[in-house]
């Protein structure tokens, strides 16, 4: 197996002429791209960065990011994407977190990190400011040529820290090859100039994409900020074959078209991940995009491990289980549905899914006592909770620090804002748990409507007491009609929502 730095390498010699990167109205060649990236890794040994070490970034999709990209894996340095709109806080905890001995940041972000700077002596700070342009061509283009292990680690992800801050999920060389194999191993293939929008930030489930479409000679457009009342146009526009997204952005272009079938003739596969998606989003999104939609289940810690295309996903109708599954076992990986005690559970038990497969983590970083909690005999222990069919789909129910514990019951999220979305007027809906005096805690949903939208508090609580049952509605509901919160790669953040109804409590649980 080739290492990343050398597959890549491969590429661009193989693909020289071929356009390899577009951002707006720029675009580099595969040579012309791998010539700034050995640019910019000579750059960054020049400041006295060595193979292995971390090496942060903080940035929006653009054509420098491509930069980042490619010199950080000539250098055999350690990506570490930072994250937009993250607090300086958490800046900090991730660039202490994994030891990171420089950060590059583009400039319109250059002041989130001047107090953190200020806090880690020896952090060298590379603003790409208006002279970027001149201090890269003032470097050779000769290759470093650095000996790169398969076992080297290649880049450490954060997760989005659902329990206290977010770990760092150190993946090596050999993890993220797999990783890339797997990703596409049930998607069409990629041809030669085949085009893959990011109208995600790559640093986060977009960026799965970069790689494998830049080994087989496609074209990586990167957009700055998702825009979904343009995105249909510009698939037309711009041929597009491929583009990652969350639910939510799928829910936001299915309402810019009005639900309306689109012609796509160059589209060949959207990938949706990172979150649940509603069954009524799925249908919609297959009326507009037609049998184009994969679905895919993971984590930052283990991806991908299921999988389905349109004609597993719909071919059943409205009413077939796989509407709601997050897909079937992957040839490549494992999967079990555990109990407390992390035994594993009959099919059709619910429980938390662990994971196995030759794309994961070798551990988070820093954390062996983490690291020993999360995996088990080299299985990942997710915190999701879900349950297998007898065909091998997965069905997520939602997260174990998610539950709702009301009365004695315990109350899925999941469950109430599945139930919930089946009203006609509803466009979004997050649901979770508040403190009550009697029942220590209990549902809250909060619902955002359509346009014109004639619902209200009472429909959607009988709503939820007629499909799950009456111990199991929200106590209260609030309508808005403006998008929820969302976090920088659109997902609803929950969190966030419920935090307010918590203040003053000594923990986020409460007992009757």
């Amino acid at each position: 197996m080739l290492d990343v730095r050398s597959a890549m390498r491969r590429s661009a010699q193989f693909h020289e002429d071929l356009t390899a990167v577009v951002s707006g109205d720029r675009q580099l060649t595969y040579g012309e791209a791998w010539q700034r990236g050995l640019r910019l890794a000579n750059a960054l040994v020049a400041l006295g960065l060595q193979p292995g070490d971390r090496l942060a970034v903080l940035e929006d999709n653009s054509l420098e990011a491509a930069d980042f990209y490619v010199g950080s894996v000539a250098a055999n340095l350690v990506r570490v994407p930072l994250y937009r709109r993250n607090s300086p806080e958490a800046h900090l905890h991730m660039l202490k977190g994994a030891q990171c001995k420089a950060v590059v940041v583009s400039e319109e972000y250059a002041s989130e990190l001047e107090p953190v700077a200020e806090q880690l002596d020896g952090l060298q700070v590379i603003v790409r400011d208006a002279g970027y342009e001149d201090w890269l061509a003032s470097f050779p283009d000769t290759d470093p040529d650095p000996a790169v292990d398969l076992d080297d680690v290649f880049i450490i992800r954060h997760s989005a820290g659902t329990v206290g801050t977010a770990k760092g999920i150190a993946y090596t060389h050999r993890a993220w090859m797999n990783t890339t194999r797997d990703w596409f191993y049930m998607l069409p293939p990629v041809e030669l100039g085949d085009k893959c929008l990011h109208v995600g930030p790559i640093s986060h489930g977009s960026g799965y994409l970069f790689l494998p479409v830049w080994l087989a000679g496609g074209c990586n457009i990167l957009d700055r900020k998702f825009d979904a009342g343009d995105l249909i146009a510009r698939i037309q526009r711009d041929e597009i074959g491929w583009f990652f997204a969350v639910p939510t952005m799928i829910a936001d272009i299915v309402e810019s078209v009005g639900g309306k079938p689109q012609t796509l003739p160059s589209l060949k596969a959207v990938m949706i991940s990172a979150a649940p998606i509603a069954a009524k989003t799925a249908l919609a999104a297959h009326d507009v995009f037609g049998d184009t939609l994969f679905q895919m289940y993971g984590q930052t810690e283990a991806v991908p491990v299921s999988f389905m295309g349109p004609k597993e996903w719909f071919s059943g109708g409205p009413d077939s289980p796989t509407i709601r599954a997050a897909g079937r076992v992957m040839p490549f990986a494992e999967l079990d549905i555990r109990d407390p005690d992390n035994n594993p559970l009959p099919i059709g038990e619910e429980g938390e899914i662990a994971i196995r497969c030759d794309g994961q983590m070798t551990g988070i970083w820093g954390d062996p006592e983490l690291s020993e909690r999360r995996l088990r005999d080299g299985w990942v222990l997710t915190g999701d909770i879900g349950k297998l069919d007898q065909r091998g789909y997965l069905y997520v129910v939602d997260r174990v620090d998610d539950m709702i514990v009301s009365g004695g019951f315990n109350i899925w999220p999941a469950e109430l804002e599945q139930a919930i979305q089946t009203l006609p007027d509803v466009r979004e809906a997050v649901a979770f748990g508040v403190p009550h005096d009697k029942w220590g805690e209990t549902p809250h949903a909060v619902v955002v409507t359509q346009s014109g939208a004639d619902l209200d508090e009472d429909t959607v609580i009988a709503t939820c007491a007629r499909l799950l049952g009456s111990y199991k509605k929200p106590t209260s509901v609030e309508l808005r009609d403006q998008p929820l919160r969302r976090s920088p790669v659109g997902k609803i953040q929950r969190k966030v929502l419920r935090e307010p109804y918590w203040a003053g409590e000594e923990r986020r649980v409460r007992g009757s």
